[in-house]
């Protein structure tokens, strides 16, 4: 039995055979060819299909020059992507057309209002997609509430791939809890091999993006972030809340950084600091105790809640003392 290799090459021995013995019947064709009736008849099905032969009007087959074969199969479809083509042309003409009426209503928008309010998740993700789309320099992004949905990473990951191919610089600051989260510590992972800087913390105020220093997006109810947002461009608002995403941005910890739960029991500063954390005594009361930077406190602070696997100053207290860390 041949395989489709086999029959090309049959069949291609077929063609050659019509082309010099035209008035052959099917038997002597096969007995030329070394082949069945049956195989030369599925070979000169195939040729019918491909337009290299027709019947000749004095009977048998008459063989087709291929190129007129493939002009007289393939016309219709250079026809038909020849009118696509120039459908195609015009739509896009139509659409540039509105290039100028785009960018004079939008600088209207951020003219009329220094906030703006976006409601419905589809619009809202329209607004993300131009402001991505838009972002020429730096995104700095807060990410509360712990582990991230699927559909919520699936939504953001492209975007976020899509400004690092562009050399946008990008800072990301998740909660600690994130790190606990299978699919939202891949994600963390993954933007970091694209360059994104990675950082989690213990606590963070509400979901925030800051794009280029030049517009933020909040949302309107953070325990339902797809119920809206606010576009805020007011320069005033915008200083206010850079300043915010820089005062949690120093607070948290590299995502490099190694912190897994159920380290050692801490010894020399660290215990110092955990003692004091577990008293309630406050970051910079931690720091001007003991003499230290602020930045220095807040990274140990962090890293203690996460070897602790703790998701709040209080609840690290109790798994100290549990542990007998506090004696």
């Amino acid at each position: 039995m041949h395989g489709e290799q086999d029959l090309d090459a049959l069949t291609v021995r077929v063609y050659q055979l019509r082309v010099t013995h035209p008035t052959d019947g099917l038997g002597q064709l096969a007995a030329r060819a070394g082949l069945s009736p049956e195989e030369a008849a599925r070979a000169e099905g195939r040729l019918l299909e491909l337009g290299l032969l027709q019947r000749s009007p004095g009977g048998g087959w008459v063989a087709i020059n291929p190129e007129s074969a493939a002009e007289n199969l393939l016309a219709p479809a250079e026809q038909e992507i020849l009118q696509q083509r120039i459908a195609m042309a015009a739509t896009r003409e139509q659409l540039l057309a509105l290039s100028g009426d785009y960018l004079e209503a939008r600088g209207m928008r951020s003219a009329r209002s220094s906030i703006e309010i976006v409601e419905g998740i589809d619009n809202i993700r329209a607004v993300i997609d131009d402001l991505v789309r838009n972002c020429v320099r730096c995104l700095d992004v807060l990410v509360p509430g712990g582990g991230q949905s699927e559909a919520a990473i699936k939504a953001a990951l492209p975007l976020d791939l899509a400004l690092r191919s562009r050399r946008v610089e990008v800072r990301a600051l998740f909660q600690h809890t994130a790190r606990r989260h299978r699919a939202t510590f891949l994600y963390m992972r993954r933007l970091t091999l694209a360059g994104t800087q990675v950082r989690t913390s213990s606590t963070l105020p509400a979901r925030m993006q800051i794009y280029d220093g030049e517009c933020a997006v909040l949302p309107l109810d953070p325990p339902r972030p797809q119920a809206g947002v606010a576009i805020v461009r007011d320069p005033a608002v915008l200083r206010f809340l850079c300043q915010l995403f820089e005062l949690c941005w120093a607070d948290g910890t590299d995502f490099g950084e190694s912190e897994e739960a159920g380290g050692p029991e801490p010894a020399g500063t660290e215990r110092e600091v955990l003692l004091l954390m577990a008293g309630g005594r406050t970051n910079d009361e931690i720091a001007r105790s003991l003499g230290l930077s602020q930045r220095s406190v807040s990274r140990t602070v962090a890293q203690l809640m996460a070897r602790l696997d703790a998701s709040n100053r209080f609840q690290a207290g109790v798994l100290a003392a549990l542990r007998g860390w506090l004696a």
